[in-house]
């Protein structure tokens, strides 16, 4: 069989330990999941905008997080939101960790130019939220 074309990315998927959880807090993020998933084993949700595979070195994520590690059975990702403003940056943020979810990093101004944040999904997967200043 002759390839035709490069393979087109398919979706990001994530081992989660409890998907109504998961669904709640990714619905947040305006993922459309279908209703009354919650209690399935498989599920999928269509992403706003179109997605990018972004590649950090651990070097870059130290230069603006020292505390970082390299996870040892864990996760090396995460996923990125961009919001439409700096001041939705703020309001997600504070929307996400009043509603009980792990604040890591407060919202503030990047040295590369965003508005940037970072939140814990419920499986403590690494949520960027981040905006051009």
């Amino acid at each position: 069989m002759e390839i035709t074309g490069a393979p087109r990315f398919a979706f990001v998927g994530l081992v989660v330990a409890d998907v109504a959880a998961s669904v709640g807090f990714y619905r947040r993020l305006g993922v459309g999941f279908p209703e009354g998933v919650e209690g399935e084993g498989h599920v999928e949700g269509e992403l706003p905008g179109g997605p990018l595979l972004v590649l950090d070195s651990e070097e870059t994520i130290r230069s603006f997080h020292p505390g970082w590690r390299a996870p040892s059975g864990g996760a090396r990702g995460a996923l990125a939101f961009r919001c439409g403003s700096p001041a939705e940056v703020d309001a997600l943020y504070g929307e996400l960790t009043g509603a009980g979810y792990h604040g890591e990093l407060e919202p503030w101004d990047a040295f590369w130019g965003q508005r940037y944040a970072v939140v814990r999904d419920p499986d403590g997967n690494g949520v960027d939220l981040l905006a051009p200043l």
